[in-house]
């Protein structure tokens, strides 16, 4: 499952119910009744796996699985495709997180229950989309005709990655890319998805030279690992830490987001400012997750 698996339609009709459940949470409340979601997180996970808990929980049904390989029977070495064969036999629907690429698209293939893919390796994290677009669709009330800053590490962030891929489709989408040259979008999002399909965007260095344009700011962390020397990682690491200062920079109404976890580059003193909206972005994956158990379950029209 992935957001482009969806038409523009389908996702709107999508978000509307994620809209609708924050705005009526009671007419949801026993919609999975009876429904068991089974998760299957083969690596460790905290937002995710507890945001899917909560969603199955909040739509009235049971929770069961595993929260990492080694307590499943994958330390027996069971395969994935055996695995997802049993547990169709006892849930409903199925979130599956997993370190290897491709993974929960194999145990779809052989489910008999409808499998979400909750993040797979650097490949995917489908959901973690969904949640960014009901974020800046609620909150910005449009998905199009904006300007979005992408700031950190462009290069090996799924989140980044999969979000570009999503708001291409909508009209005036115009995208800034804040990262060092290290880190910069690998050339196949440059040129298979940005130029191939003539969106407007440019890349730049430093925070402070995009803050004045920016409808959202998206950012992610710079991870020190992902440098060849210490001495460039200390050289530009301050570039990319959100301080009050910068975020005078900004439009009174832009807004911040952060897939999370956080570590430094947003300062605790920006959680304050009413434009900080990565805590109510971990509150709308919530949403998004039980309105896509609904779909996926075929309970939405109910």
């Amino acid at each position: 499952m992935s957001p482009l698996d969806f038409s523009v339609e389908e996702l709107d009709k999508l978000l509307d119910l994620a809209n609708d459940i924050e705005a009526h949470p009671e007419k949801y409340a026993h919609k999975c009744d009876g429904k068991k979601l089974a998760t299957c997180f083969y690596e460790p996970s905290t937002r995710t796996r507890l945001s899917f808990e909560a969603a199955m929980l909040n739509l009235g049904g049971s929770v069961l699985g595993f929260h990492s390989a080694d307590s499943s029977s994958a330390s027996k070495g069971e395969s994935v495709s055996d695995t997802i064969r049993v547990i169709s036999c006892y849930a409903d629907i199925c979130a599956m997180r997993h370190p290897k690429e491709g993974a929960p698209l194999v145990a779809s293939e052989k489910s008999r229950i409808p499998v979400i893919n909750a993040g797979d390796g650097g490949h995917q994290h489908p959901t973690q989309t969904l949640a960014d677009l009901l974020t800046i669709r609620s909150i910005k009330g449009r998905l199009n005709n904006i300007t979005i800053g992408f700031c950190g590490d462009l290069k090996f962030g799924r989140t980044v990655h999969s979000l570009i891929n999503a708001l291409i489709r909508y009209d005036n989408v115009k995208i800034v890319l804040i990262s060092p040259e290290e880190l910069k979008v690998p050339d196949y999002v440059r040129d298979d998805v940005l130029r191939a399909n003539n969106i407007e965007f440019k890349e730049v260095e430093k925070l402070e030279d995009a803050m004045g344009e920016l409808d959202v700011l998206y950012m992610t962390r710079v991870q020190k690992e992902r440098f060849f020397n210490e001495e460039d990682y200390v050289r530009l690491k301050d570039f990319y830490i959100l301080t009050k200062e910068k975020m005078e920079l900004a439009k009174d109404d832009m807004i911040v987001l952060h897939p999370l976890p956080r570590v430094n580059e947003i300062s605790v003193d920006v959680d304050d400012d009413p434009r900080a909206c990565y805590f109510r972005q971990a509150q709308y994956a919530v949403y998004v997750r039980m309105a896509l158990i609904l779909t996926l379950l075929g309970l939405a029209e109910d």
